[in-house]
């Protein structure tokens, strides 16, 4: 009796344990204890198996994201796709003198390499003034770009248009470039809030047109209606940066993290 009720244990354990090994679905992948509960408590603002599904990925996907930081949708999306697929990290360019690359490129390559459920990860560099190329032109079925736009548009429209254009080379006809990010209201004023952090979806609708995508789709599920957009130190005066520390933290709490757009595009088919 008493191995019995051990191996009913044991049978429970496993499956209220979700492994990265068969880590095969979305929803897996998001469970996983791969995933801090750091990573997983921003889940009610990021809502990656919600964006993921919007934007359409599957596990047989040859997948790019685009500077993935510290990997936090690389720890979701890497799993589903290591058997079937693949996941290319098209992070910062090594060799320049800008001391954000420099200290987080080596940090996720470390991670990478020390986590074995991310080992078939393929790390790239990009930037369109070091590294132009994203990937081989029509490997991917999707490339993806998770609050990222607003940091080349920052530099200039020509720096984001570049990255743009360069999705489209890397896409396979038909597919799908997937955006996110912190939405500016379309009343407010262009350059005033450029370097806000916060950008115009019209803004990214018209300069991914004329890189060649198509619009086929827009989601509120990354919305926050409480965000005004209009803060002392732009969009990082919100959690989780609270570039304002103590000053008024309760009332970006409040808020939360920033209201953002979703887009999914597609490459036309030929």
């Amino acid at each position: 009796m008493k191995t019995l009720l051990n191996l009913a244990i044991s049978a429970a354990i496993a499956t209220a344990s979700i492994t990265v090994a068969h880590a095969t679905t979305l929803q897996d992948t998001v469970k996983s204890e791969l995933r801090s509960d750091k990573n997983k408590a921003r889940d009610e603002f990021r809502n990656p198996q919600q964006t993921l599904n919007f934007f359409g990925l599957s596990k047989d996907m040859n997948v790019v994201e685009i500077w993935p930081g510290g990997g936090w949708y690389t720890e979701i999306i890497a799993p589903m796709v290591a058997e079937k697929g693949k996941f290319v990290a098209a992070h910062f360019p090594s060799g320049t003198d800008i001391g954000y690359f420099n200290k987080h490129l080596p940090k996720y390559q470390a991670k990478i390499k020390n986590t074995p459920a991310l080992s078939k990860t393929e790390i790239t560099e990009f930037h369109p003034k070091f590294s132009p190329e994203l990937a081989p032109a029509g490997s991917a079925d999707m490339v993806l770009t998770f609050r990222n736009l607003h940091n080349f548009y920052m530099t200039s429209d020509e720096m984001m248009q570049s990255t743009l254009d360069a999705a489209f080379k890397a896409l396979k006809p038909g597919g799908v470039l997937g955006v996110v990010d912190h939405k500016l209201p379309e009343n407010l004023d262009t350059e005033a809030f450029r370097q806000s952090g916060y950008i115009k979806q019209s803004v990214v609708e018209a300069a991914a047109k004329k890189a060649g995508f198509k619009l086929v789709a827009s989601s509120g599920v990354n919305a926050n209606p409480l965000d005004q957009a209009q803060y002392e130190k732009g969009v990082w005066t919100l959690p989780p940066t609270l570039a304002l520390g103590d000053k008024d933290k309760a009332k970006y709490l409040a808020i939360g993290e920033s209201n953002r757009f979703t887009l999914k595009f597609v490459k036309p088919k030929l």
